[in-house]
């Protein structure tokens, strides 16, 4: 099928401040159709081949916007899609089992060749630079089913086919827990490699300058469908809040059933201070040399609601924030966050 969408370079002046603040991009960004969906350079050739997957009817895919809870319910998914297979759990990171099919467009070729610069006495580590590197569609095209697939593309970029064909998982979250998560993760993976403070990476969010913004366009792509029988739309607060209720539900969308034991072993082992701990899913387990900014935080981090409030936020920016979302969800309707 033909791409249907209009790939525009960001303006060039705006283009080079970002590529300042954005250090693991080294071309440009991209506005993608008229929502103008913000993305690094290589989506530009590895779009089309994604809103072109093949998706089969055993696909599972786990849809969100950055840090809204998309690595607990991938593991959540994968276990529940494969019964609850704890020892291949264990062996395999997260990353190898349940793939992020855009996250080839993450990884520039020069950052690419930094990595393989640190790792080019050891074959087997230069044989993963390029497996990290490389498209997923490919990957995901040889992978035997079933799948599960992350992706934190709005439904417009996805395979127009996804909700007639497979269940999707759809996480969203309050923006202010979100953006303070997104920045620790910008700040730690040198594909993104944000070297800028918070007020300034704010400022990029408020203007739909972070990858995958427009953050309301896509919750709202979402909302506009939560009736689609193949699509479950969940809170990240009643996530957190509900931990038993939300794998009992969503356990119930894929029509699995858990004894309680099972049930009891699986949100024990998604519990927070359990999910952090765990190296497969912590990425431990795929610490490439040169992929993290050491100092940082973790890849998992709290966990929970309400933690901006102890973050990075002043007054002058709550109130801000505050305004900008009663704005924003006003043109949502029938949207509201869980308090």
């Amino acid at each position: 099928m033909e791409f249907p969408y209009e790939i525009k370079d960001v303006d060039p002046e705006l283009n080079a401040q970002l590529l300042k603040d954005f250090t693991g991009e080294r071309t440009g960004f991209l506005q993608v159709g008229p929502k103008k969906y913000f993305l690094p350079s290589k989506y530009r050739e590895q779009g089309p081949e994604i809103f072109n997957f093949k998706v089969r009817p055993d696909d599972v895919f786990i849809a969100t916007y950055p840090r809204s809870g998309t690595t607990l319910t991938q593991e959540m998914l994968w276990l529940l899609v494969n019964d609850l297979d704890y020892e291949t759990d264990s062996q395999i990171p997260l990353v190898s089992r349940a793939h992020f099919i855009e996250f080839g467009i993450l990884v520039h070729d020069g950052l690419k060749a930094e990595i393989l610069e640190l790792v080019k006495d050891d074959p087997e580590r230069v044989k993963d630079v390029h497996e990290f590197a490389a498209n997923r569609v490919p990957v995901l095209d040889a992978t035997p089913s079933p799948r599960v697939i992350k992706t934190h593309l709005p439904f417009s970029l996805l395979p127009p086919d996804l909700l007639k064909t497979a269940k999707t998982v759809y996480i969203a979250r309050n923006p202010k827990d979100m953006a303070v998560s997104f920045y620790y993760h910008n700040r730690l993976l040198r594909t993104q490699g944000y070297v800028g403070d918070f007020p300034a990476y704010w400022e990029y969010f408020e203007k739909d300058l972070l990858p995958w913004c427009p953050f309301w366009e896509h919750i709202k792509e979402a909302w506009e469908l939560r009736n689609e029988e193949n699509l479950l739309f969940l809170f990240f607060e009643d996530l957190v809040k509900d931990l038993a209720g939300s794998v009992k539900k969503i356990s119930e969308f894929l029509g699995k059933k858990l004894t309680p034991d099972q049930l009891d072993r699986l949100v024990s082992h998604l519990q927070i201070d359990n999910f952090r701990k765990n190296p497969s899913t912590n990425l431990d387990a795929e610490n490439m040399p040169g992929t993290r900014v050491t100092g940082e935080q973790d890849f998992i981090r709290k966990g929970k609601n309400g933690s901006w409030k102890e973050e990075l936020f002043t007054p002058e920016l709550i109130e801000r924030a505050d305004k900008w979302i009663v704005e924003k969800i006003a043109d949502i309707p029938g949207f509201a966050f869980p308090e």
